[in-house]
């Protein structure tokens, strides 16, 4: 079952039209879960329901041909504020809350959401992308979250609790979101045309973690091949560190000269190398490995020469998530991908976590 041509959140969907029945809509949501698994989407079509000049609003069914309907498709309803951090920002820029230097408080979204609804029964807000609210952005928001103006509705978006300030997570409902089922991944990629055979999507979609997004990613014929030489690297504890390294800046360079793409890839790459040590953290307790054969070889690869145990593992992963969050926070390309090579090494080596201090 589906709702509105969304997969895989239909239970979401059952919680959504119980609160509106009862009349019990919280002021702020927080949706969490995985990129690419519908949650943006998901906040439109919920906005859309709400908005929808036809339908009743605790029916989640929007009629999708009024004009409210049509303005939220193509994100023009005037009641419907949309919020996201630029390609070229690391952070939302706190101007998207509050307006530039010449118009503080006269524009921005925290502005317009205190404005009367011009057309619909209340503003919605939907900000994408709260993982990369920083604290000045989220001081902005504060009182708008604290004091919300009545008949408003706002929605963060981000893929995890941890990624989010304290003053944002207290003052918000959480709302998690599931990976999506890999038969469901499959069935997407082939039916919207996204890949060129089924045994592709079969391939992808194994290694998707229920993201949409990350299938695609990994449909890239230079990501692909990069994947096999880095799990390669990976299962051998002995392998030359230095080496591995001058090959990880050409292939960042491969995404080209702006700095947005090459930081998605670096971000990518970490998390290739993410999954291999949390897939080895399940070989260690014993646990079945779970990805495509590539991985899995890699993976048993390196459970049979490990010299650690699943503290040494964890402490790989954690140093693979903590370079995704450094390139987040714009660190040196080179020192970056030396220091996180450098690091995997001496646990690897050692079989311990990096010593503190």
């Amino acid at each position: 079952m589906t709702w509105q041509e969304i997969e895989g959140h239909d239970l979401l969907v059952d919680q959504f039209r119980q609160t509106l029945r009862r009349g019990r809509l919280a002021s702020t949501f927080l949706f969490i879960g995985p990129a690419g698994i519908g949650k943006r989407t998901f906040a439109l079509k919920l906005a859309q329901s709400l908005l929808c000049e036809v339908a009743r609003a605790e029916d989640l069914q929007p009629c999708g041909h009024c004009p409210a309907c049509q303005q939220v498709a193509t994100g023009t309803h005037p009641d419907l504020l949309l919020v996201a951090k630029p390609e070229d920002r690391s952070f939302i820029p706190v101007e998207l809350f509050i307006g530039d230097r010449e118009h503080r408080m006269r524009e921005g979204l925290c502005h317009d959401i205190a404005l009367k609804p011009f057309r619909g029964g209340r503003k919605i807000a939907v900000i994408d992308d709260a993982d990369f609210l920083n604290q000045e952005g989220a001081n902005c928001l504060l009182k708008t979250l604290e004091e919300p103006p009545p008949k408003s509705l706002i929605i963060l978006i981000g893929t995890s609790e941890q990624k989010q300030l304290p003053t944002i997570r207290s003052r918000s409902q959480i709302v998690r979101f599931r990976p999506l089922p890999q038969d469901t991944i499959e069935r997407l990629l082939i039916s919207q045309g996204l890949v060129p055979d089924p045994q592709t999507a079969t391939r992808l979609a194994a290694l998707s973690e229920g993201s949409v997004q990350r299938a695609l990613d990994l449909a890239d014929p230079q990501l692909d091949e990069f994947r096999e030489g880095l799990l390669s690297h990976l299962s051998q504890p002995d392998a030359n560190a230095i080496e591995f390294a001058k090959g990880v800046g050409p292939f960042v360079d491969q995404a080209g000269k702006e700095a947005p793409p090459r930081r998605a890839r670096m971000i990518q790459l970490f998390g290739l190398a993410a999954e291999f040590y949390r897939q080895l953290m399940r070989a260690l307790a014993g646990l079945p490995i779970e990805g495509d054969d590539v991985l899995v070889r890699a993976v048993r690869a390196g459970h049979a020469v490990w010299p650690g145990d699943e503290e040494a593992a964890a402490a790989c992963l954690e140093r693979c998530l903590e370079a995704q969050s450094q390139v987040l926070a714009n660190a040196n390309q080179a020192t970056l991908i030396d220091c996180w090579v450098d690091d995997l090494a001496t646990i690897t080596r050692t079989g311990r976590p990096l010593a503190v201090g």
